[in-house]
Protein backbone atom coordinates (compact mmCIF):
# COMPACT_ATOMS: atom_id res chain seq x y z
CA UNK A 1 0.00 0.00 0.00
CA UNK A 2 1.22 3.46 -1.13
CA UNK A 3 2.22 5.93 1.80
CA UNK A 4 -0.79 8.69 2.19
CA UNK A 5 0.26 11.96 0.26
CA UNK A 6 0.30 15.14 2.19
CA UNK A 7 0.82 18.52 0.75
CA UNK A 8 2.46 21.16 2.59
CA UNK A 9 1.72 24.43 1.66
CA UNK A 10 3.41 27.39 3.32
CA UNK A 11 5.85 30.67 2.54
CA UNK A 12 8.41 29.90 5.17
CA UNK A 13 10.97 27.19 3.20
CA UNK A 14 12.33 26.33 7.04
CA UNK A 15 9.27 25.47 8.53
CA UNK A 16 8.17 23.73 4.94
CA UNK A 17 11.29 22.13 5.53
CA UNK A 18 11.23 20.99 8.97
CA UNK A 19 7.25 19.52 8.41
CA UNK A 20 8.80 17.36 5.25
CA UNK A 21 11.39 15.78 7.23
CA UNK A 22 8.93 15.03 10.28
CA UNK A 23 6.01 13.59 8.09
CA UNK A 24 8.44 11.68 6.17
CA UNK A 25 9.70 9.94 9.44
CA UNK A 26 5.72 9.34 9.97
CA UNK A 27 5.59 7.22 7.15
CA UNK A 28 3.93 10.29 4.90
CA UNK A 29 4.78 11.07 1.19
CA UNK A 30 5.06 15.02 1.06
CA UNK A 31 5.13 17.27 -1.88
CA UNK A 32 5.87 21.41 -0.73
CA UNK A 33 4.22 24.56 -2.30
CA UNK A 34 5.39 27.82 -1.59
CA UNK A 35 1.78 29.69 -2.55
CA UNK A 36 -2.11 28.79 -3.10
CA UNK A 37 -1.70 29.20 -6.74
CA UNK A 38 0.53 25.98 -7.00
CA UNK A 39 -1.14 24.18 -4.31
CA UNK A 40 -4.70 24.61 -6.44
CA UNK A 41 -2.59 23.26 -9.63
CA UNK A 42 -1.31 20.87 -8.22
CA UNK A 43 -4.64 19.31 -6.93
CA UNK A 44 -4.90 16.99 -9.64
CA UNK A 45 -2.33 14.47 -8.24
CA UNK A 46 -5.03 13.51 -5.11
CA UNK A 47 -3.28 14.66 -2.32
CA UNK A 48 -4.92 13.09 1.22
CA UNK A 49 -3.98 15.83 3.29
CA UNK A 50 -3.17 19.26 3.13
CA UNK A 51 -1.36 21.62 5.66
CA UNK A 52 -2.29 24.75 4.71
CA UNK A 53 -0.80 28.18 5.66
CA UNK A 54 -3.19 30.86 6.76
CA UNK A 55 -1.24 33.89 6.31
CA UNK A 56 0.57 34.22 2.73
CA UNK A 57 1.58 36.51 0.07
CA UNK A 58 -0.90 36.18 -2.88
CA UNK A 59 -3.32 34.18 -2.94
CA UNK A 60 -4.25 34.35 1.25
CA UNK A 61 -4.94 30.31 3.30
CA UNK A 62 -8.31 31.52 3.35
CA UNK A 63 -9.15 31.75 -0.42
CA UNK A 64 -6.95 28.89 -0.97
CA UNK A 65 -8.96 26.78 1.22
CA UNK A 66 -12.10 27.86 -0.34
CA UNK A 67 -10.70 26.66 -3.44
CA UNK A 68 -9.84 23.36 -2.32
CA UNK A 69 -13.36 22.70 -1.03
CA UNK A 70 -14.74 23.70 -4.86
CA UNK A 71 -12.54 21.14 -6.39
CA UNK A 72 -12.01 18.88 -3.94
CA UNK A 73 -15.41 19.09 -1.18
CA UNK A 74 -14.01 15.92 0.72
CA UNK A 75 -10.16 16.52 1.21
CA UNK A 76 -8.88 17.02 4.63
CA UNK A 77 -7.27 20.58 5.39
CA UNK A 78 -5.35 21.19 7.93
CA UNK A 79 -4.74 25.50 8.71
CA UNK A 80 -1.76 26.86 10.22
CA UNK A 81 -1.57 29.90 11.49
CA UNK A 82 0.47 32.72 13.66
CA UNK A 83 -1.98 34.27 14.47
CA UNK A 84 -3.64 32.62 17.88
CA UNK A 85 -7.05 34.60 17.88
CA UNK A 86 -10.11 32.36 18.44
CA UNK A 87 -12.13 34.22 15.68
CA UNK A 88 -9.22 33.62 13.12
CA UNK A 89 -9.79 29.67 14.31
CA UNK A 90 -13.68 30.23 14.00
CA UNK A 91 -13.77 31.57 10.60
CA UNK A 92 -11.61 28.81 9.17
CA UNK A 93 -13.48 26.41 10.56
CA UNK A 94 -16.55 27.56 9.31
CA UNK A 95 -14.81 27.78 5.77
CA UNK A 96 -14.10 24.19 6.03
CA UNK A 97 -11.22 23.44 7.81
CA UNK A 98 -10.46 19.94 9.22
CA UNK A 99 -8.44 21.23 12.05
CA UNK A 100 -6.33 24.38 12.95
CA UNK A 101 -2.65 24.64 14.76
CA UNK A 102 -1.24 28.04 15.89
CA UNK A 103 2.61 28.20 15.07
CA UNK A 104 5.42 26.98 16.39
CA UNK A 105 3.28 23.73 15.58
CA UNK A 106 3.11 21.65 18.40
CA UNK A 107 4.36 18.24 16.51
CA UNK A 108 2.71 15.86 18.83
CA UNK A 109 -0.74 16.87 18.56
CA UNK A 110 -0.04 17.21 14.57
CA UNK A 111 0.65 13.98 14.47
CA UNK A 112 -2.43 12.85 15.83
CA UNK A 113 -4.45 15.42 13.82
CA UNK A 114 -2.86 13.79 11.00
CA UNK A 115 -3.97 10.28 11.77
CA UNK A 116 -7.55 11.56 12.65
CA UNK A 117 -7.65 13.74 9.02
CA UNK A 118 -6.86 10.34 7.42
CA UNK A 119 -9.59 8.53 9.19
CA UNK A 120 -11.91 11.39 8.36
CA UNK A 121 -11.07 10.99 4.64
CA UNK A 122 -11.49 6.90 4.60
CA UNK A 123 -15.51 7.75 6.61
CA UNK A 124 -16.02 9.97 4.22
CA UNK A 125 -15.19 7.58 0.68
CA UNK A 126 -17.27 5.12 2.69
CA UNK A 127 -20.14 7.23 3.08
CA UNK A 128 -19.91 8.45 -0.17
CA UNK A 129 -19.90 4.81 -1.54
CA UNK A 130 -23.06 4.15 0.77
CA UNK A 131 -24.81 7.11 -0.51
CA UNK A 132 -24.39 6.15 -4.14
CA UNK A 133 -25.59 2.83 -3.59
CA UNK A 134 -28.85 4.10 -1.84
CA UNK A 135 -29.31 6.63 -4.41
CA UNK A 136 -28.85 4.01 -7.42
CA UNK A 137 -31.26 1.76 -5.65
CA UNK A 138 -33.93 4.44 -5.48
CA UNK A 139 -33.62 5.49 -8.98
CA UNK A 140 -37.41 4.87 -11.09
CA UNK A 141 -35.56 2.69 -12.86
CA UNK A 142 -34.65 0.61 -9.75
CA UNK A 143 -37.71 0.24 -9.14
CA UNK A 144 -39.60 -3.05 -9.79
CA UNK A 145 -42.90 -2.37 -11.65
CA UNK A 146 -44.20 -3.44 -15.10
CA UNK A 147 -47.91 -2.93 -13.86
CA UNK A 148 -50.00 0.45 -15.23
CA UNK A 149 -51.17 1.39 -11.37
CA UNK A 150 -47.35 1.36 -10.53
CA UNK A 151 -45.97 3.22 -13.19
CA UNK A 152 -48.80 5.90 -12.60
CA UNK A 153 -47.25 5.92 -9.52
CA UNK A 154 -44.07 6.62 -10.52
CA UNK A 155 -45.38 9.38 -12.58
CA UNK A 156 -46.70 11.18 -9.01
CA UNK A 157 -43.20 10.73 -7.90
CA UNK A 158 -41.26 12.70 -10.97
CA UNK A 159 -43.90 15.61 -10.84
CA UNK A 160 -42.88 16.15 -6.78
CA UNK A 161 -39.25 15.16 -7.13
CA UNK A 162 -38.49 18.67 -7.76
CA UNK A 163 -41.19 20.48 -5.73
CA UNK A 164 -41.24 21.24 -2.17
CA UNK A 165 -45.08 20.62 -2.01
CA UNK A 166 -45.89 18.54 1.08
CA UNK A 167 -46.54 14.76 0.19
CA UNK A 168 -48.64 12.27 1.79
CA UNK A 169 -47.71 8.46 0.64
CA UNK A 170 -51.50 6.15 1.44
CA UNK A 171 -50.85 2.40 1.21
CA UNK A 172 -51.31 -0.67 3.30
CA UNK A 173 -48.32 -1.82 5.80
CA UNK A 174 -45.42 -3.47 3.22
CA UNK A 175 -46.19 -1.79 0.08
CA UNK A 176 -43.26 0.28 0.04
CA UNK A 177 -44.37 3.43 1.51
CA UNK A 178 -40.75 4.65 2.35
CA UNK A 179 -39.30 3.70 -0.88
CA UNK A 180 -41.05 6.01 -3.01
CA UNK A 181 -40.21 8.74 -0.34
CA UNK A 182 -36.44 7.94 -0.54
CA UNK A 183 -37.30 8.24 -4.02
CA UNK A 184 -38.94 11.56 -4.20
CA UNK A 185 -35.79 12.76 -2.10
CA UNK A 186 -32.52 11.06 -3.86
CA UNK A 187 -33.85 11.80 -7.16
CA UNK A 188 -34.60 15.68 -6.82
CA UNK A 189 -32.94 18.90 -5.84
CA UNK A 190 -32.67 17.86 -1.93
CA UNK A 191 -30.65 14.92 -2.70
CA UNK A 192 -27.46 16.08 -1.84
CA UNK A 193 -29.17 17.39 1.87
CA UNK A 194 -29.96 15.01 4.70
CA UNK A 195 -33.16 12.51 4.22
CA UNK A 196 -34.20 12.03 7.76
CA UNK A 197 -36.88 9.21 8.72
CA UNK A 198 -39.28 9.23 11.85
CA UNK A 199 -41.42 6.21 12.52
CA UNK A 200 -44.09 7.75 14.33
CA UNK A 201 -45.59 4.57 15.69
CA UNK A 202 -42.35 3.16 17.16
CA UNK A 203 -41.73 6.11 19.84
CA UNK A 204 -43.66 6.52 23.23
CA UNK A 205 -45.97 9.60 22.68
CA UNK A 206 -43.99 11.29 25.92
CA UNK A 207 -40.75 10.70 23.92
CA UNK A 208 -41.71 12.04 20.17
CA UNK A 209 -42.19 15.77 20.98
CA UNK A 210 -38.26 15.47 21.87
CA UNK A 211 -37.47 13.46 19.03
CA UNK A 212 -39.49 15.79 16.55
CA UNK A 213 -38.66 19.27 18.11
CA UNK A 214 -35.41 18.14 20.53
CA UNK A 215 -34.78 19.60 24.10
CA UNK A 216 -32.77 21.48 25.87
CA UNK A 217 -31.02 20.06 28.79
CA UNK A 218 -32.82 19.66 32.37
CA UNK A 219 -36.17 20.33 30.26
CA UNK A 220 -37.60 17.00 31.74
CA UNK A 221 -36.22 13.89 34.21
CA UNK A 222 -33.36 12.19 32.31
CA UNK A 223 -32.43 15.17 29.72
CA UNK A 224 -28.90 15.76 30.70
CA UNK A 225 -28.00 17.14 27.78
CA UNK A 226 -29.32 19.27 24.47
CA UNK A 227 -30.63 16.98 21.91
CA UNK A 228 -30.78 17.82 17.99
CA UNK A 229 -34.17 17.24 16.52
CA UNK A 230 -35.56 15.62 13.56
CA UNK A 231 -36.64 18.94 12.06
CA UNK A 232 -33.98 20.74 13.16
CA UNK A 233 -31.50 17.55 11.52
CA UNK A 234 -33.26 17.35 8.49
CA UNK A 235 -33.13 21.28 7.54
CA UNK A 236 -32.81 21.86 3.73
CA UNK A 237 -33.01 18.50 3.76
CA UNK A 238 -36.30 15.86 3.52
CA UNK A 239 -38.21 14.33 6.85
CA UNK A 240 -40.04 11.71 6.30
CA UNK A 241 -42.97 11.18 8.80
CA UNK A 242 -44.15 7.54 9.04
CA UNK A 243 -46.99 6.26 10.41
CA UNK A 244 -48.15 9.84 10.86
CA UNK A 245 -52.11 8.82 11.70
CA UNK A 246 -50.43 7.49 14.99
CA UNK A 247 -49.31 10.62 15.62
CA UNK A 248 -50.65 12.14 19.35
CA UNK A 249 -53.79 15.12 19.22
CA UNK A 250 -51.34 17.55 20.92
CA UNK A 251 -48.38 17.21 18.49
CA UNK A 252 -50.56 17.05 16.08
CA UNK A 253 -51.45 21.15 16.84
CA UNK A 254 -47.31 21.29 16.99
CA UNK A 255 -46.97 20.17 13.60
CA UNK A 256 -49.38 22.46 11.66
CA UNK A 257 -47.32 25.34 12.91
CA UNK A 258 -44.07 24.22 11.66
CA UNK A 259 -45.78 22.98 8.47
CA UNK A 260 -47.29 26.68 8.62
CA UNK A 261 -44.32 29.23 9.54
CA UNK A 262 -41.41 26.45 9.81
CA UNK A 263 -40.93 27.53 13.37
CA UNK A 264 -40.51 25.49 16.41
CA UNK A 265 -38.92 25.46 19.80
CA UNK A 266 -36.69 22.38 21.22
CA UNK A 267 -38.85 21.18 24.62
CA UNK A 268 -38.07 23.08 27.80
CA UNK A 269 -36.33 26.39 25.21
CA UNK A 270 -37.32 29.29 24.84
CA UNK A 271 -35.47 30.09 21.24
CA UNK A 272 -37.54 30.07 18.27
CA UNK A 273 -35.95 27.90 15.41
CA UNK A 274 -36.36 27.34 12.07
CA UNK A 275 -36.46 24.14 9.48
CA UNK A 276 -36.31 24.18 6.15
CA UNK A 277 -37.00 20.55 5.66
CA UNK A 278 -39.34 19.35 3.07
CA UNK A 279 -42.00 17.14 4.39
CA UNK A 280 -43.01 13.89 3.28
CA UNK A 281 -45.55 11.31 5.22
CA UNK A 282 -47.24 8.28 5.21
CA UNK A 283 -49.72 6.50 6.74
CA UNK A 284 -51.79 3.32 6.33
CA UNK A 285 -54.82 4.60 7.78
CA UNK A 286 -57.61 6.43 6.40
CA UNK A 287 -56.74 10.11 7.77
CA UNK A 288 -59.84 11.67 6.21
CA UNK A 289 -62.24 9.44 8.13
CA UNK A 290 -60.36 9.50 11.31
CA UNK A 291 -60.82 13.03 10.72
CA UNK A 292 -64.26 12.66 10.35
CA UNK A 293 -64.35 11.01 13.78
CA UNK A 294 -62.09 13.62 15.49
CA UNK A 295 -59.31 11.17 15.78
CA UNK A 296 -57.29 13.55 13.14
CA UNK A 297 -57.02 16.98 12.89
CA UNK A 298 -58.95 17.95 9.78
CA UNK A 299 -56.65 21.23 9.11
CA UNK A 300 -53.54 19.04 9.52
CA UNK A 301 -54.73 16.50 7.05
CA UNK A 302 -55.25 18.90 4.71
CA UNK A 303 -51.71 20.49 5.16
CA UNK A 304 -50.31 17.49 4.87
CA UNK A 305 -52.22 16.07 1.95
CA UNK A 306 -51.35 19.09 -0.69
CA UNK A 307 -50.04 16.17 -2.98
CA UNK A 308 -51.44 12.84 -1.77
CA UNK A 309 -49.60 9.42 -3.93
CA UNK A 310 -52.02 6.32 -3.33
CA UNK A 311 -49.59 2.65 -3.05
CA UNK A 312 -52.01 -0.21 -4.54
CA UNK A 313 -51.57 -3.37 -2.66
CA UNK A 314 -49.48 -6.36 -3.81
CA UNK A 315 -52.75 -8.23 -4.52
CA UNK A 316 -54.17 -5.11 -7.16
CA UNK A 317 -50.77 -5.54 -8.97
CA UNK A 318 -50.15 -9.77 -9.24
CA UNK A 319 -48.38 -9.23 -12.59
CA UNK A 320 -45.05 -7.86 -10.25
CA UNK A 321 -45.15 -11.14 -8.19
CA UNK A 322 -43.14 -13.24 -10.21
CA UNK A 323 -40.49 -10.39 -11.02
CA UNK A 324 -40.48 -9.39 -7.42
CA UNK A 325 -40.35 -13.04 -6.23
CA UNK A 326 -37.12 -13.27 -8.85
CA UNK A 327 -35.74 -10.28 -8.19
CA UNK A 328 -35.67 -11.19 -3.99
CA UNK A 329 -34.34 -15.01 -5.16
CA UNK A 330 -31.48 -13.08 -6.30
CA UNK A 331 -30.53 -10.45 -3.92
CA UNK A 332 -31.03 -13.49 -0.84
CA UNK A 333 -29.46 -16.43 -3.15
CA UNK A 334 -26.13 -14.52 -4.04
CA UNK A 335 -25.98 -13.22 0.14
CA UNK A 336 -26.36 -16.96 0.89
CA UNK A 337 -23.93 -18.08 -1.24
CA UNK A 338 -26.39 -20.22 -3.73
CA UNK A 339 -26.58 -18.23 -7.04
CA UNK A 340 -28.03 -21.89 -8.81
CA UNK A 341 -31.39 -21.40 -6.69
CA UNK A 342 -34.59 -21.24 -8.61
CA UNK A 343 -38.06 -21.20 -8.27
CA UNK A 344 -40.29 -24.83 -9.16
CA UNK A 345 -43.37 -23.56 -11.40
CA UNK A 346 -45.79 -24.95 -8.40
CA UNK A 347 -43.63 -22.65 -6.04
CA UNK A 348 -44.09 -19.45 -8.13
CA UNK A 349 -47.52 -20.62 -9.23
CA UNK A 350 -48.53 -20.72 -5.58
CA UNK A 351 -47.01 -17.49 -5.37
CA UNK A 352 -48.85 -15.55 -8.05
CA UNK A 353 -51.92 -17.07 -6.01
CA UNK A 354 -51.30 -15.33 -3.05
CA UNK A 355 -53.44 -12.66 -1.79
CA UNK A 356 -50.13 -11.09 0.41
CA UNK A 357 -51.76 -8.98 3.74
CA UNK A 358 -48.66 -8.11 4.08
CA UNK A 359 -47.55 -7.11 0.52
CA UNK A 360 -44.12 -6.51 -0.71
CA UNK A 361 -42.78 -6.86 2.93
CA UNK A 362 -44.18 -10.03 3.50
CA UNK A 363 -42.89 -11.57 -0.35
CA UNK A 364 -39.27 -10.24 0.78
CA UNK A 365 -39.31 -11.93 4.03
CA UNK A 366 -41.06 -15.14 2.72
CA UNK A 367 -38.44 -15.48 -0.23
CA UNK A 368 -35.24 -14.71 2.02
CA UNK A 369 -36.61 -17.25 4.95
CA UNK A 370 -37.14 -20.07 1.45
CA UNK A 371 -33.64 -19.77 0.38
CA UNK A 372 -32.25 -20.78 3.69
CA UNK A 373 -34.80 -23.68 4.02
CA UNK A 374 -34.70 -24.92 0.07
CA UNK A 375 -32.78 -28.35 -0.04
CA UNK A 376 -31.66 -28.32 -2.95
CA UNK A 377 -30.71 -25.74 -6.34
CA UNK A 378 -34.88 -25.97 -6.30
CA UNK A 379 -37.39 -24.02 -4.18
CA UNK A 380 -40.31 -26.39 -3.99
CA UNK A 381 -43.45 -25.61 -2.28
CA UNK A 382 -42.83 -27.15 1.13
CA UNK A 383 -39.87 -24.38 1.64
CA UNK A 384 -43.01 -21.79 1.84
CA UNK A 385 -44.59 -21.58 4.96
CA UNK A 386 -47.62 -23.46 6.45
CA UNK A 387 -49.47 -20.35 6.71
CA UNK A 388 -48.86 -19.13 3.08
CA UNK A 389 -50.02 -22.64 1.76
CA UNK A 390 -52.76 -22.32 3.83
CA UNK A 391 -54.13 -19.30 2.58
CA UNK A 392 -53.08 -18.88 -0.47
CA UNK A 393 -55.77 -20.61 -2.39
CA UNK A 394 -57.47 -20.42 -5.26
CA UNK A 395 -59.03 -16.96 -4.40
CA UNK A 396 -57.66 -14.77 -2.32
CA UNK A 397 -60.22 -15.38 1.05
CA UNK A 398 -60.41 -19.35 0.23
CA UNK A 399 -58.61 -22.35 1.47
CA UNK A 400 -56.07 -23.97 -1.13
CA UNK A 401 -57.01 -27.59 -2.21
CA UNK A 402 -52.88 -27.87 -2.48
CA UNK A 403 -52.66 -27.61 1.56
CA UNK A 404 -55.48 -30.35 2.10
CA UNK A 405 -54.06 -32.83 -0.16
CA UNK A 406 -54.34 -35.74 1.51
CA UNK A 407 -55.78 -36.49 4.83
CA UNK A 408 -52.95 -36.30 6.71
CA UNK A 409 -52.51 -31.98 5.84
CA UNK A 410 -55.59 -31.34 7.43
CA UNK A 411 -55.63 -28.99 10.35
CA UNK A 412 -57.80 -29.01 13.22
CA UNK A 413 -60.15 -26.18 13.34
CA UNK A 414 -58.82 -24.29 16.12
CA UNK A 415 -55.21 -24.64 14.76
CA UNK A 416 -56.40 -23.18 11.46
CA UNK A 417 -58.03 -20.19 14.10
CA UNK A 418 -54.46 -19.86 16.04
CA UNK A 419 -52.13 -19.59 13.12
CA UNK A 420 -54.50 -16.93 11.30
CA UNK A 421 -54.20 -14.72 14.04
CA UNK A 422 -50.50 -15.64 14.69
CA UNK A 423 -49.80 -14.78 10.35
CA UNK A 424 -52.13 -11.35 10.97
CA UNK A 425 -50.71 -10.27 14.17
CA UNK A 426 -46.92 -10.66 12.86
CA UNK A 427 -48.61 -8.67 9.46
CA UNK A 428 -49.95 -5.81 11.46
CA UNK A 429 -46.89 -5.49 13.25
CA UNK A 430 -48.63 -6.13 16.45
CA UNK A 431 -51.66 -3.70 16.15
CA UNK A 432 -54.90 -5.03 17.70
CA UNK A 433 -57.21 -3.11 15.42
CA UNK A 434 -55.95 -3.73 12.00
CA UNK A 435 -55.47 -7.16 13.11
CA UNK A 436 -59.16 -7.55 14.45
CA UNK A 437 -60.45 -5.53 11.20
CA UNK A 438 -58.19 -7.47 8.47
CA UNK A 439 -59.65 -11.11 10.45
CA UNK A 440 -62.97 -8.94 10.33
CA UNK A 441 -64.02 -9.70 14.06
CA UNK A 442 -64.05 -7.84 17.34
CA UNK A 443 -61.61 -6.95 19.63
CA UNK A 444 -62.72 -8.67 22.17
CA UNK A 445 -63.05 -11.75 20.18
CA UNK A 446 -59.45 -11.49 19.04
CA UNK A 447 -58.18 -11.01 22.57
CA UNK A 448 -59.95 -14.12 23.90
CA UNK A 449 -58.27 -16.26 21.06
CA UNK A 450 -54.70 -14.15 21.97
CA UNK A 451 -54.90 -15.19 25.67
CA UNK A 452 -56.09 -18.77 24.80
CA UNK A 453 -53.00 -19.74 22.89
CA UNK A 454 -50.94 -17.74 24.30
CA UNK A 455 -50.12 -15.65 21.36
CA UNK A 456 -47.23 -13.02 21.75
CA UNK A 457 -48.24 -9.57 21.24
Amino acid sequence: MDNPLVFIVDDDYSLRRLLEFTLKSWGYDCQSFSSGDALLNNLDENPDVVLLDHMMPGLSGLDTLTGVREKKPDLPVIMLSAQGKIDVAVELMRAGATDYFTKPVDLKRLQFALNNALNLRDLQGRVRMLQDTLESSVRFENIISNSGVMQDVLKLVDKARNSDINVLIEGESGTGKELIARAIHFNGARKEKPFVVINCAAIPRELLESELFGHERGAFTGAVERKIGKFEAAHTGSIFLDEIGELDMSLQAKLLRVIQTKEFERVGGVDTLTSDARLISATNRDLLAMAEQREFREDLYYRLSTFPIKLPPLRERPSEIPLLSEHFLKRFSERERRPDLSFHPDTLSLLSRYSWPGNVRELQSIIERSVLLAEDDVIHPQDLPQALRFIGGDDQHGISTEVFSSREDVLPLEKIKEIAVRRALELHEGNISETARALQIGRTTLYDIIRKFDIPT
